[in-house]
C-alpha cells in the first residue's frame, strides 16, 4: 500500500439512475463523464493532476493537493451548472441529468489492489449519499446542488476568494453511521426543519461530528470484479489508467454500479 497522501475529493453522483432504462444509463453516464472532464479542464486540472474511480451512477476524483481549490469551487459554482444546462435543454425533462455533487480534502492511500482507502473518502461518500443533499436537489430546480466539507469552508469558502460568496452556503448536520457531521450546502435553506435550525446556529461553532471510525478500500483492480465496499457500503467501480505522481489506477470497466 502507498502511503496516505493528501488530496482534494470531488464527487458527482446521478439523481434517480436507477429508474432509467440501460440505453439511458449509458447516455447518462457519457454525459457525466463529459461534464466531470469539462468542469476540470475548466478548473486548469487536467488529466496527469487526478484520479478517477467510476461507480457506474457516480464518479471520484481525487485531485493532486497543488491545484487550487478556490478555482475549483468557483468553477463547481458557475461552470458546471452551465455545461448541465446546454446538455439539458436539448433533452425532453425526464432524461434530463441532475447531479449531486460534493467537494472535500483528506488523506487517501492506494493499496495493492488499487484501492481507495482512507476514513477521509468514506466521510465525502456519506456526504454524498445524505438525505440533506438529495432532499436539497430535490426541492430545486436548478440541474446540480453543491455540498462541500466542513474544512473546505473553512478553509477556503468562508475566506470568499474571488467568486465565491461565503453567504451562498448555509450549515447543515448529517447523520452517518459515524456519528453527527457538519457541512455547507450551497443555496438557499429549507424554510424549517433541521437545515433551518443549523442555518440559524453558530457558524463558528466547532465540528463535533466523528467522521468515521476507520479506513476501507474501494476496489478497483480490473473489470471482472462485482463491486466494493465503503464503510460497508457496496459501491460498483473501475479503475481509467490515470496516473499522477506515484500513483496509478488499473485499467477495467462495469456496468452500471449502484443505482438509487
Amino acid at each position: 500500500m502507498t502511503d496516505p497522501m493528501h488530496r482534494t475529493i470531488l464527487l458527482f453522483d446521478i439523481e434517480r439512475f436507477g429508474t432509467r432504462d440501460d440505453v439511458e444509463q449509458a447516455y447518462l453516464r457519457r454525459l457525466l463523464y463529459e461534464v466531470v472532464d469539462s468542469t476540470l479542464l475548466k478548473a486548469d486540472i487536467h488529466e496527469t493532476a487526478r484520479l478517477r474511480a467510476d461507480r457506474g451512477d457516480s464518479v471520484m476524483e481525487l485531485v493532486d493537493a497543488q491545484a487550487s481549490v478556490p478555482t475549483l469551487v468557483k468553477t463547481l459554482l458557475t461552470e458546471t451548472p452551465a455545461l448541465l444546462h446546454s446538455k439539458n435543454r436539448l433533452m425532453a425533462a425526464s432524461a434530463q441529468m441532475r447531479l449531486r455533487i460534493v467537494l472535500s480534502s483528506g488523506y487517501v492511500a492506494v493499496d495493492e489492489l488499487d484501492g481507495w482507502v482512507g476514513s477521509d473518502l468514506n466521510h465525502a461518500v456519506r456526504l454524498l449519499d445524505s438525505d440533506p443533499l438529495r432532499d436539497a436537489l430535490k426541492q430545486r430546480e436548478e440541474a446540480s446542488v453543491l455540498c462541500v466539507s466542513d474544512g473546505i469552508y473553512r478553509g477556503v469558502v468562508r475566506h470568499g476568494p474571488l467568486g465565491v460568496r461565503p453567504d451562498d452556503f448555509h450549515r447543515i448536520t448529517v447523520e452517518t453511521k459515524e456519528g453527527p457531521t457538519v457541512a455547507w450546502l450551497h443555496g438557499r435553506p429549507a424554510s424549517s426543519g433541521p437545515a433551518a435550525a443549523d442555518r440559524a446556529a453558530d457558524p463558528s461553532a466547532p465540528h463535533t461530528g466523528t467522521t468515521s471510525s476507520g479506513p476501507a478500500a474501494i476496489d478497483l483492480s480490473g473489470a471482472s470484479f462485482g463491486g466494493s465496499y465503503v464503510a460497508g457500503d457496496q459501491h460498483g467501480v473501475s479503475g481509467q489508467g490515470r496516473v499522477t505522481g506515484d500513483v496509478h489506477l488499473g485499467g477495467g470497466s462495469t456496468g452500471p454500479g449502484e443505482q438509487k
